[in-house]
């Protein structure tokens, strides 16, 4: 059997400064200059009042589940295998992210579990924010 590479994101203009921050070890997202919104995901305009303008900050990394599934089947032929789960954690800032919860029991996986960020490389552009419990 042969081995298929997992697809991974493509940075954009809108995200480069993302996946650098999660070369370096660090969860960014957009703050607007204008009116202060966090915006998630990245993007050219602020959602709330439209503005271009705006500055990268750090997060926290931390959060909570807010929604899971357990995938057993992949309909893409990288991700067959072990089961594993696609998360959507919410940040303490607000956002809330797709990803993976790693490192917990898929029958410990619950709504509103805390997670931190832990950082996966995967080549020398793409590091992915994977969570595990706190």
């Amino acid at each position: 059997m042969f081995k298929i590479d997992k697809p991974l994101p493509m940075p954009t203009e809108d995200t480069a400064q993302y996946w650098e921050g999660t070369r370096n070890g660090e969860l960014r997202a957009q703050r607007c200059d204008d009116c202060s919104f966090l915006r998630w995901p990245p993007a050219s305009h602020c959602a709330r009042c439209l503005s271009p303008k705006h500055t990268w900050v750090k997060l926290s990394g931390r959060g909570k589940v807010y929604s899971w599934i357990d995938v057993h089947k992949s309909q893409h032929p990288a991700f067959w295998g072990d089961p594993f789960n696609v998360a959507i954690v919410e940040l303490d800032e607000g956002p809330r992210l797709h990803s993976n919860v790693i490192d917990v029991e898929p029958a410990h996986l619950r709504i509103g579990l805390p997670v931190e960020v832990v950082f996966e490389k995967q080549d020398a552009e793409i590091t992915l924010p994977k969570f595990r419990p706190v």
